[in-house]
């Protein structure tokens, strides 16, 4: 598709709910007007790009009522981005319009005041995380090695008992390692360190070995 090709689509589209549309007027792709209403304005590209929310910033100088429009992709990655454009643009003040291929088009998103909803929950679980985290295991960005948890630290702490202990019983190692959830950790096995030699009985796998020396620095620091 070009730019040219979103155009006609948007334009019937607008006209169908009473507009006037014009295209190309003072640097703006589609201004479309109604009666004694606010202005709308429409960006056309290719893709949602910074240019182009960039130019639907500036002309929010204009009026309120600032659309970008991008052609239809394809598959669950377009699906996934226009989820993320839509919080982008919706953070903006932007609305978001696509067009497909067949000149069908869909609103995403109204321009408007943004207004995040808040989630609790998440806020209880970012501070419960940063709390029971020991230290500063990680770098911002790190690459290389998988994120340090609380978790991670604690089937760390489990692992290194195991170690130095033997096959023993989470009972045994929740006492030691002073992990309550030393049995649940040891269950699920998430990491694939533990392995259970007999009933209620666990000793440190092949990988719980590696993990102990990929992660040397944050067992010294447990």
């Amino acid at each position: 598709m070009r730019e040219t090709d979103l155009y006609a689509p948007i334009k019937t589209f607008l006209e169908g709910q009473g507009y006037e549309v014009k295209a190309e007027i003072t640097d703006c792709d589609l201004v479309a007007v109604r009666g004694g209403e606010a202005p709308v304005i429409i960006e056309l590209k290719l893709s949602l790009s910074l240019a182009l929310l960039l130019q639907g910033v500036d002309r929010q100088a204009i009026t309120d009522w600032v659309y970008v429009a991008v052609p239809v992709g394809k598959g669950a990655r377009w699906r996934g981005q226009v989820r993320d454009a839509v919080k982008l643009c919706r953070r903006l003040g932007l609305g978001l319009i696509s067009v497909s291929t067949r000149g069908l088009v869909q609103v995403h998103a109204d321009p408007g005041p943004y207004r995040p909803r808040k989630a609790p929950r998440r806020k209880t679980a970012l501070l419960r995380e940063f709390s029971r985290r020991v230290g500063d295991p990680n770098k911002g960005g790190q690459v290389g090695r998988p994120i340090v948890t609380a978790y991670r630290q604690d089937a760390l702490r489990i692992a290194t008992a195991l170690q130095v202990r033997g096959p023993s019983r989470p009972a045994e190692l929740a006492k030691i390692c002073g992990v309550p959830k030393a049995g649940v950790i040891l269950l699920k096995d998430h990491y694939g360190w533990f392995a259970n030699v007999s009933r209620g009985v666990y000793q440190l796998a092949p990988d719980g070995v590696s993990a102990l020396d990929l992660y040397r620095d944050v067992v010294a620091s447990l």
